[in-house]
This record gives C-alpha cells, sequence and structure tokens, in this order.
C-alpha cells in the first residue's frame, strides 16, 4: 500500500523537473495514427474457439 505523502513528494518533483519544450514537442508529434496495426499470424486468435460457438 502506498503513502499518499510519497504520492504528493513523486508529483512535487515530478512537477519541478517538468521540460516545457519536450512536453510541446511530444504534443506536437505527428507520428501517431488511429489505425491499428496488423496482427502477426500467431496473434491472430479467435477470443472463442469456432467450435465451442453457438451463434452460427
Amino acid at each position: 500500500m502506498s503513502d499518499t505523502n510519497n504520492d504528493v513528494s513523486d508529483v512535487k518533483k515530478a512537477a519541478e523537473q517538468v521540460d516545457s519544450q519536450q512536453i510541446d514537442k511530444n504534443l506536437n508529434n505527428t507520428n501517431q495514427t488511429n489505425t491499428a496495426e496488423d496482427l502477426s499470424e500467431k496473434e491472430q486468435t479467435p477470443f472463442i474457439e469456432e467450435n465451442l460457438r453457438t451463434d452460427k
């Protein structure tokens, strides 16, 4: 269990060490996309096995 005093201290330290130029650079990064990446064949596993489905 964390101590809330330590949490506040960590947040305060982070706020004091903020680099506004890096934040601006991160926010203006245009390399992000809204499309999903294709899965590899190994990653394309069904959530429910076909032979167990009852909705067909």
